[in-house]
């Protein structure tokens, strides 16, 4: 979803929800999330609880459901970052795809519009780097009894370390350095 002009109820809300997605109707968001991460998990349970004006379909990111719907996708990717993708073929990641979310949801598609501006925006990210943060420290595999949340492209989180970057596949040593 791009800024949104118009906030509010009836025609007006559907001309700006209408205008965000290029005048494409959207009638269904498929969301990857990561069924190994225990707030992804406690955020799919709450999803399906809600209301939704957009149905959403849960699928764990990476999965081979997930590769037979969308064989095109950077799976590890979505494994990273939460990923929704419409049915119009759009997709959505990080902060964005947060506000997608809300924006299918009843309760919620108020929020997703004020989220939606620039300062909301601002928000948004935060709220979706926290979420990272917390992912980070509480999962990944574990080395030396520490839990390392790894990224596909090449970023890790350890606890006591912070984010430490290493190029993916020049683990060994063997990557060229000039």
């Amino acid at each position: 979803m791009s800024q949104l002009d118009a906030v509010g109820s009836g025609d007006t809300t559907a001309r700006a929800d209408r205008h965000a997605t290029g005048g494409v109707p959207v009638r269904r968001l498929t969301v990857l999330y990561d069924a190994d991460c225990e707030l992804c998990a406690f955020v799919r349970e709450w999803l399906v609880r809600q209301p939704q004006l957009v149905p959403l379909v849960l699928v764990p990111a990476g999965s081979e459901r997930a590769r037979g719907l969308f064989p095109t996708l950077d799976h590890s990717a979505t494994l990273a970052d939460i990923t929704v993708v419409g049915d119009g073929g759009q997709v959505y990641r990080g902060a964005g795809a947060w506000v997608v979310v809300l924006w299918a949801l009843r309760e919620h598609r108020p929020l997703a519009h004020r989220l939606s501006t620039p300062a909301g925006a601002r928000v948004a990210k935060a709220a979706a780097l926290a979420a990272a943060k917390w992912r980070g420290a509480q999962g990944g595999d574990h080395r030396r009894g520490r839990r390392v949340y790894r990224r596909p492209d090449g970023w890790s989180y350890d606890p006591s370390l912070g984010w430490i970057h290493s190029p993916p596949g020049c683990d060994s040593g063997a990557c060229s350095t000039g």
